[in-house]
């Protein structure tokens, strides 16, 4: 009787129907999919196909219906909290993107500033040099009037006092002299010298410059870019194709080489960093040589070039960065030091981000040493990151990572935006950016070269022969060729050609 009760008890339906405030929910629809009370089914559901709920819901509670509604709950708790995640990490990057936003425009009329001063300090400087030049012919041509000026008056007042004197002699000699003095062009060579100097000068404003400014967007815009996050972003498919080798190996190597970076010095030139040497080389690309090198007290890992012919390389053994000129003979101007064995490294906007291998951290300094942020790597997914690449909107930074294989994708808050792994990612270690911003990537232990998407959705093995443990890349965007260095005494030289 008790257990009969408690079955019964159990069935009773306590749920108010939204629609009728004093009636218990007791019937559900199955045609319409509808909960409803007795008055809901008379006026709605009169011909449809009608439970009720009381004989339906015993032993509900071990159906596959209940634990299929449980394992569909807990994945939409799960999608719920990725869009919960994403929607935090995009209001993050709302306050990042408008502070990145603010500092470009305000750096930007800096610029501005800064040229226009230049420019008008140029022409002020031309006005200044040319106004004294001016005034040092007229007053030579003052002078040179006033001297004939005083001889002609002389010649004039010598003739009348012959006159007075009847001294007919002398008059015939002085009236010669002064015919011959009016003879000579002298004041014809002062006025001709006076006409050819434009002494009077105005101001013309450049026409381009001025129109530029009365357009509507002649500052700049704020426009949308595409993250290496944008959903359904393809990279094109590419080919690399063999343009030969540089020999990278000099007479004063002791050891083969491993080049561990290369860096764009100039359109004709890269650097590269000779790990194994000790040794920063310069490689002319159009003669195929090494056309000057710069040993160093310590292994050189990776470069950073920066403005008015600069360098930063990162020296793991010393935990230091030195920044170094390049003008005539390769100086270290300043040595910073790290805390951490300092890898992979990269510049923009006036700050070096530097990734350090130890303490699995991303620091942002400036170019004088001081720290001004930590991107904190501390998730388990990072065993070895060794390079560091920067998006083009410089909102993310790309992670090669070896020991898990993979290529992570970290906001400039610390989150990870994407992680990309492929069965052929073996050792991934230098990577470059393509034009469809596509990335590149060098793999040590199998000798290839991997493609990924920006979004790191897809990827492939592009090159898997001729090389020789690739470790260092670089893309010359002009030529669109790729320089592949590693553990080999050639610099390899692909073309890189897009694929239907």
């Amino acid at each position: 009787m008790d257990s009969h009760t408690k079955s019964k008890d159990s069935a009773v339906c306590h749920e108010i129907c939204q629609s009728h405030k004093n009636k218990v929910i007791k019937f559900f629809c199955t045609n319409h999919e509808f909960l409803g009370c007795k008055d809901c089914i008379a006026l709605n559901h009169r011909k449809c196909q009608i439970d009720h709920i009381e004989d339906k819901c015993a032993g509900i509670g071990d159906s596959e219906e209940y634990k299929t509604t449980l394992i569909e709950l807990e994945q939409k708790i799960k999608a719920v909290d990725a869009v919960i995640k994403k929607a935090t990490l995009q209001d993050k990057e709302v306050d990042s993107t408008y502070d990145h936003v603010i500092k470009e425009i305000v750096k930007f009329r800096k610029e501005i500033n800064d040229r226009l001063d230049q420019l008008q300090k140029q022409i002020l400087a031309d006005a200044e040099k040319k106004k004294p030049e001016d005034k040092e012919t007229v007053k030579k041509v003052l002078e040179r009037c006033t001297d004939l000026s005083s001889d002609i008056k002389n010649f004039k007042s010598k003739l009348q006092e012959n006159k007075t004197s009847q001294q007919d002699g002398q008059l015939y000699i002085m009236i010669k002299q002064a015919k011959s003095k009016l003879n000579m062009d002298d004041l014809k060579n002062a006025e001709e010298c006076l006409e050819q100097t434009d002494t009077l000068c105005t101001f013309e404003r450049n026409k381009e410059l001025e129109n530029i400014l009365t357009t509507h967007n002649a500052f700049g815009m704020l426009k949308p870019f595409a993250t290496p996050m944008t959903p359904g972003k393809k990279s094109v498919s590419v080919k690399l194709t063999d343009k030969g080798e540089i020999n990278i190996k000099t007479q004063s190597d002791r050891n083969g080489c491993q080049i561990t970076d290369c860096a764009e010095l100039s359109s004709t030139k890269l650097l590269l960093a000779d790990y194994n040497n000790c040794k920063l080389k310069v490689v002319d690309t159009q003669i195929k040589a090494v056309v000057e090198e710069k040993a160093l007290n310590s292994a050189p890992w990776c470069i950073a070039v920066l403005p008015e012919d600069k360098i930063a390389v990162t020296v793991p053994d010393k935990k230091k960065i030195l920044v170094m000129a390049i003008a005539g003979k390769f100086s270290i101007i300043r040595r910073i030091p790290v805390k951490g064995d300092c890898r992979g490294i990269t510049y923009r906007q006036d700050h070096l981000y530097v990734l350090c291998l130890g303490s699995k951290c991303v620091l942002t300094v400036d170019t004088h040493g001081k720290v001004k942020n930590i991107i904190s790597l501390k998730n388990e997914i990072f065993v070895n990151p060794y390079y560091v690449l920067l998006s083009e909107d410089a909102r993310y930074f790309y992670i090669s990572n070896q020991g898990s294989e993979s290529v992570v994708v970290v906001t400039l808050q610390g989150d990870i935006s994407a992680v990309y792994k492929h069965k052929d990612l073996s050792a991934p270690l230098g990577m470059m950016m393509l034009d469809d911003g596509s990335l590149l990537v060098c793999c040590y232990c199998n000798n290839t070269i991997h493609h990924t998407s920006g979004d790191l959705n897809e990827g492939q093995t592009i090159l898997d022969s001729g090389l020789q443990n690739p470790w260092a890349i670089y893309y010359n965007h002009q030529d669109q060729e790729v320089y592949i260095g590693g553990y080999c005494n050639q610099l390899k030289i692909r073309k890189v050609a897009s694929t239907v």
